[in-house]
């Protein structure tokens, strides 16, 4: 069965053809159809499905509607990706970790030392366990397997069209502020979850939180900062500095304290962080279930 956010991605890249233009003004108001109607579109394939199997049969539909929450959650693909860098840097084998690490991060692996590639591992693990993870979980929550869709939805938009170069710069620019905007309070509590974490893993709960204060809002992205920033605390390392994409320099902020030199370990660390976290988030959001399904009824 194929992934619903491959197809997601297909239908954004049918849209993109269709839609971009190249002039400024026609592909700002374009940009903001496609996110919109990929949007609404997977959303309202997922509740035909979700009922119409439902009205078949009623366990039927529950199936139905499990297997796309599952699909919505990265939990297991996140580790395992990050699993193999770290065993591929544990046996020293440093092509084998640049082939890895594409599954994980944007960034052009022969540019990494074997430094660089434990911290863009972690980073990776950090910024996923939000958006991979407890974003999709809390949405689960909110409105089902419809809206974690809906969110994915978002997600993918992003991370294809949701550029500030030349191409996407007016394009992207719906998908990226949506991007923002559902990514909020996500980050927030996945901040707050690695904090709960890092006393657990590390016994630095208290560095992750005051790094997660002074660092979160140096990051160019309004969300991205706050669980980089919670993990960096609570391993004792440096996140974040510049980084190639596409053979161009990316300046960022550099976010924690550099106590010592980022080790594999910490690849091991911010994975056990990442699985603590999200069981965190997954008991927080069961005790407040109650009031959100009140507030948003």
């Amino acid at each position: 069965m194929p992934h619903p956010v491959r197809l997601i991605g297909a239908a954004i890249s049918f849209g993109e053809r269709i839609l971009r233009t190249g002039v400024e003004r026609r592909d700002l108001r374009n940009g903001v159809i496609l996110a919109l109607a990929t949007i609404a579109l997977s959303a309202a394939i997922v509740w035909i499905i979700v009922a119409g199997a439902s009205r078949i049969a009623e366990p039927l539909g529950a199936i139905v509607a499990i297997l796309f929450a599952w699909t919505t959650l990265a939990l297991r693909g996140l580790d395992d990706a990050a699993y193999h860098v770290e065993r591929a840097l544990k046996f020293n084998d440093e092509a084998l970790a640049r082939n890895m690490l594409p599954a994980l991060v944007g960034r052009d692996p022969d540019t990494l030392d074997r430094s660089g590639m434990i911290r863009a591992t972690v980073e990776s693990v950090a910024e996923n366990t939000s958006d991979g993870v407890i974003a999709p979980l809390l949405f689960l929550f909110v409105g089902g397997p419809v809206a974690a869709i809906a969110y994915k939805a978002v997600n993918t938009l992003d991370s294809m069209i949701g550029y500030r170069d030349e191409r996407y710069l007016f394009f992207g620019r719906a998908a990226a502020r949506l991007d923002d905007l559902a990514n909020y309070l996500p980050a927030r509590l996945t901040a707050m979850c690695i904090i709960a974490a890092a006393h657990f893993v590390t016994g630095r709960a208290s560095h992750a939180s005051a790094i997660c204060r002074a660092d979160a809002h140096k990051h160019s992205s309004p969300n991205a900062g706050f669980p980089e920033a919670a993990v960096a605390g609570a391993l004792g390392i440096q996140l974040g500095g510049d980084a190639i994409y596409g053979g161009e320099i990316e300046h960022r902020a550099l976010m924690g304290d550099a106590e010592r030199d980022a080790s594999v370990t910490d690849i091991a660390s911010a994975r056990s962080m990442m699985r603590i976290a999200t069981a965190v988030a997954f008991c927080l959001l069961a005790f407040a279930r109650p009031m959100i399904v009140k507030v948003f009824a």
